[in-house]
């Protein structure tokens, strides 16, 4: 993991701890967000259309196995899915904005349930312009939400009531490799989901895009 990211990623969590430190752990992790953007605004200029559906590692294991477009799909998601069905129990940016309409994309779902050339031929059908004006949305969203947390609120866990509406929605696979993530999040408090999904999630599939850039630009 990037070191600069990693350190980051530590002394935010650990300032959400405390009730002192927690307003620098909100900016930290305003912080941290914002490299991680700049990161994803330069592979959207140093990237060809193309590029962004290369799946060079196939065939290995971890985040990196998949596509730059298909990873910032996944992670966009997931995002929206648990801030608002989850945190906040109303309507996700991805349906009040018609973004599956607008990205042209097959799938509703986080997109866990893909593998190897089903990956490559979903972020083949993917509006990359689309896809980055839904980044910009839910990030914004999110730092709405983050803006109005409290520190009594780390320790909230989900409503029985926000899990029900997540399955009604069918945004999660019931493919094995998919179904995990509801009982994975509702499982968690609100300072948990602060780590997945909202900053170390961001990490590991950022590192994973980087990676796929340098093997198709050595």
């Amino acid at each position: 993991m990037n070191k600069e990211w990693s350190e980051l990623n530590k002394t935010m969590q650990m300032q959400l701890k405390k009730e002192d430190t927690f307003p620098m752990g909100i900016a930290s992790l305003f912080f941290l967000r914002d490299q991680l953007m700049l990161v994803w605004n330069a592979l959207r200029n140093d990237l060809s259309r193309d590029d962004f559906n290369a799946m060079p590692y196939m065939n290995a294991e971890g985040c990196h196995s998949t596509t730059v477009a298909w990873s910032l799909w996944h992670i966009l998601r997931i995002e929206d899915i648990v801030a608002h069905t989850l945190i906040c129990g109303d309507q996700q940016v991805f349906f009040a904005e018609n973004y599956q309409a607008r990205i042209h994309a097959p799938i509703i779902t986080t997109g866990n349930e893909l593998v190897k050339s089903d990956i490559a031929d979903f972020s083949k059908e993917l509006d990359i312009d689309a896809l980055y004006a839904y980044m910009s949305d839910v990030i914004n969203s999110t730092d709405r939400l983050l803006n109005d947390l409290r520190f009594d609120m780390m320790k909230h866990k989900i409503p029985d009531s926000h899990r029900a509406a997540l399955c009604s929605l069918h945004v999660v696979s019931e493919d094995e490799r998919a179904a995990w993530l509801t009982d994975y999040w509702c499982g968690k408090d609100i300072r948990g989901l602060i780590q997945m999904p909202f900053s170390r999630h961001w990490i590991m599939h950022t590192e994973a895009a980087l990676r796929i850039q340098k093997k198709l630009y050595p």
